[in-house]
């Protein structure tokens, strides 16, 4: 028999050139360091790669600590189904993450300095410690699906035993290190515009990224429905959208109320590019608030899909904002990101859709509850039969 040649399509054309000019972008970083492949300077020496690939990439990944708090710490079954894709979603974003410090990291082989070289009044030392043990969380939730798909039943038990403890440690960390995000920017207020700089800003993290997981998550079931043939968990995504609907009433209201304590409400009079960035972040947090606490529109598809790519957006343009935007004022240059580094960007983004695809293809992450239940009431029986040294 003959095996057939993938078909060369349009998307599989652009994948291609993006990963071709990620490659080539990856050779310019390596052998001409952070000078000669971005535009980065001494003045502005955080870009493009810190405010997407790590502010976005670690919040766009909350989905999986926050579905694990509903299902499994306040008992909420009927999200189970969905679970699973969620974690993998995470996994990957943060496994991602970590790919992308060693892009921004001067010296990136030094990346393990902060497991022997503890600075524990240090921020990003926190940050550090709380995304490494946070991806080890992660890399063991995602390890029953490799096992279930091996038929490695004993090392399941295991996993499952210590379960338990290990989504809790999960959520821990993840909140610890979301909210520390925003922290990382409380040391520098004189450098920060009036419209981002705020003392609340690591609630406003934390709760954008609560909201943007469940976004992701609408986001992630919709497109894996299309591509996998899978029906809509249409009533579960709709429930989450209503949720959804109530953290971004909550965000909005907090970021309007800090704005009014710190008397800086004036500013979003003032004709300047700071003040219409600000209000296209707010517009895209605005209209899918409005949109979702209506039924028609959650129990609609399409205009639910809709409501989460305008979250996910929102919450895009939020930490760009204050990553890029708040900052520029304040170092008195203006940056543009070099198209290596939008090269680099854009790779790692396609990169993980793409391992995403593969996975969810030869691993069992949208099998049937009931199935796994099964394995592992499976693998208790043969735990059991462990004799005890």
């Amino acid at each position: 028999m003959t095996r057939r040649r993938p078909k060369i399509t349009v998307w599989r054309a652009i994948f291609a050139a993006i990963l071709l000019s990620g490659l080539y972008a990856t050779y310019l970083r390596v052998f001409y360091g952070l000078g000669g492949s971005t535009n980065l300077s001494d003045k502005f020496p955080w870009g493009l790669w810190i405010a997407f690939d790590i502010l976005c990439g670690v919040g766009l990944a909350a989905g999986g600590f926050t579905l694990v708090a509903v299902v499994h710490i306040f008992n909420v079954e009927r999200y189970k189904p969905i679970l699973r894709p969620a974690i993998l979603t995470s996994f990957l974003g943060y496994s991602l993450v970590v790919v992308a410090l060693l892009y921004d990291l001067g010296r990136p082989d030094r990346l393990w300095h902060p497991l022997v070289m503890w600075n524990p009044h240090s921020v990003m030392f926190e940050v550090a410690w709380c995304v490494m043990l946070y991806t080890t969380v992660l890399f063991l939730e995602f390890l029953p699906m490799v096992f279930e798909k091996f038929g490695w039943h004993r090392p399941l038990a295991w996993i499952h035993y210590i379960s338990v403890p290990l989504m809790i440690t999960g959520v821990l960390l993840s909140t610890l290190h979301q909210s520390s995000l925003g922290t990382l920017f409380l040391i520098v207020p004189e450098k920060m515009y009036a419209l981002w700089y705020s003392p609340t800003l690591p609630a406003q993290f934390y709760i954008s990224a609560i909201a943007v997981g469940l976004a992701m998550t609408i986001f992630e079931s919709w497109h894996s429905s299309r591509a996998f043939g899978r029906a809509l968990e249409l009533p579960l995504l709709a429930s989450m959208g209503r949720v959804l609907a109530v953290l971004l009433a909550v965000y909005l209201w907090l970021r309007f109320l800090d704005l009014s304590h710190r008397q800086v409400l004036g500013l979003l009079a003032v004709n300047r590019t700071e003040t219409w960035l600000f209000w296209l972040e707010i517009a895209l947090f605005i209209v899918p608030t409005i949109l979702l606490f209506q039924k028609r529109v959650r129990m609609s598809p399409g205009a639910l899909y809709a409501c989460a790519v305008l979250v996910v957006f929102g919450f895009i343009a939020n930490r760009l904002n204050v990553g890029v935007t708040s900052l520029e004022s304040g170092s008195g240059t203006h940056y543009v990101p070099r198209w290596s580094e939008v090269a680099i960007t854009l790779s790692i983004v396609a990169a993980g859709f793409a391992i995403f695809r593969v996975i969810a293809e030869y691993f069992p992450v949208f099998e049937a509850q009931s199935h796994a239940v099964a394995l592992a009431e499976t693998a208790e029986r043969e735990e059991e039969r462990i004799p005890v040294e």
